[in-house]
């Protein structure tokens, strides 16, 4: 069991993270792949388990983060992934503002908007 753990862990990779805590300066994490995320201009970081096997997660400002490195297997998978997870989150936004599914097949037309010029325009 632990040797596949071990290996799980190479496959996936590990993540450092150097950030500045208020209470102990600047702080050095390594942490495998999994236990790291960015998510609403935060580094989400799982620190430990409590007793009732609960993730304990600290969230981190990315404006107090210096930087994070990451191993990959490869980096054009790691692209990748960013890449359909902005695609996700802009399908997502495109359906709250504009309704629908976002997908083919629904109306795609551009909107228009008319702008009127007034005399201060230069």
């Amino acid at each position: 069991m632990v040797d596949e753990d071990l290996e799980l862990e190479r496959e996936l990779g590990q993540a450092t993270i150097v950030y500045d805590d208020p209470e102990e300066d600047t702080v050095r994490k390594t942490v495998p792949n999994e236990h790291i995320a960015y998510f609403q201009d935060h580094w989400m970081l799982k620190v430990e388990e409590d007793e009732d096997g609960n993730d304990v997660v600290r969230r981190i400002p990315s404006r107090r983060v210096h930087y994070v490195e990451r191993s990959v297997e490869e980096f054009e998978e790691e692209i990748k992934t960013i890449r359909n997870q902005v695609q996700s989150v802009a399908d997502n936004l495109r359906s709250k503002l504009f309704g629908g599914d976002g997908g083919e097949g629904g109306d795609s037309r551009p909107i228009e908007v008319e702008v009127e010029e007034s005399e201060n325009d230069f």
